[in-house]
């Protein structure tokens, strides 16, 4: 009689011992899939940070816009691609000799025009003899620039409104810019970027080079 309860209480904790281990495994596998999910939610979440980085830095930083002409020479030579900064003007204004992308008017339909700025909102710009007077002085330019031949709508003083700019091309010889009446002043709203990079061909890649 005592060795059948015996057996019947070794068998107990025979099978609790069991139970235990069961539910000690059970445990282990809850936790693996607890770390599973776990890694899988940190993984996404990683790759949708550089996905978003990624965008943030093509959309603001890497937006290409290929560089039609020679009237940017020798800055930029026709058919170099340039990356445009499309946030920089959300923290400051656009400064003079900034080279800066637009379409003229606001047109959608045109091409993208890169020139740099010469005038400013409120200045009065005007272009006498081949130079460029600012309020009535002088602009010191560089010796890179070529002269201007035709001044254009700029042979009369322009005055400048508070949002406008005036640009040129560095080289004046091959420019349609603000001097053009089709051009015109270049609004800030117009602005589409500051250009700061030439990516394409690799023979001109590196920062623009200043004047």
């Amino acid at each position: 009689m005592n060795r059948r309860k015996q057996h019947r209480n070794t068998r107990k904790r025979r099978l609790l011992r069991l139970e235990k281990q069961k539910l000690r495994r059970e445990r282990k596998r809850q936790r693996r899939r607890g770390k599973d999910w776990r890694s899988i939610l940190t993984w996404a979440m990683q790759i949708a940070i550089v996905c978003f980085i990624a965008f943030v830095l093509v959309w603001f930083w890497g937006q290409r816009v290929s560089n039609a002409g020679i009237s940017m020479k020798p800055v930029l030579e026709n058919g170099d691609v340039v990356l445009v900064n499309r946030i920089v003007y959300n923290a400051s204004r656009p400064k003079r000799n900034d080279v800066i992308v637009f379409k003229p008017n606001g047109n959608e339909n045109s091409n993208y025009y890169i020139k740099r700025i010469i005038g400013l909102p409120g200045e009065t710009v005007q272009i006498v003899d081949g130079y460029v007077y600012i309020n009535g002085e002088e602009l010191e330019e560089s010796s890179s620039v070529t002269e201007i031949d035709d001044p254009g709508i700029a042979a009369e003083p322009l005055q400048l409104a508070g949002d406008e700019y005036f640009v040129l091309g560095d080289n004046r010889l091959a420019s349609e810019d603000s001097r053009m009446a089709d051009v015109g002043n270049v609004k800030r709203s117009e602005i589409y970027g500051k250009a700061w990079l030439v990516v394409s061909p690799l023979s001109h890649f590196g920062p623009l080079k200043k004047k």
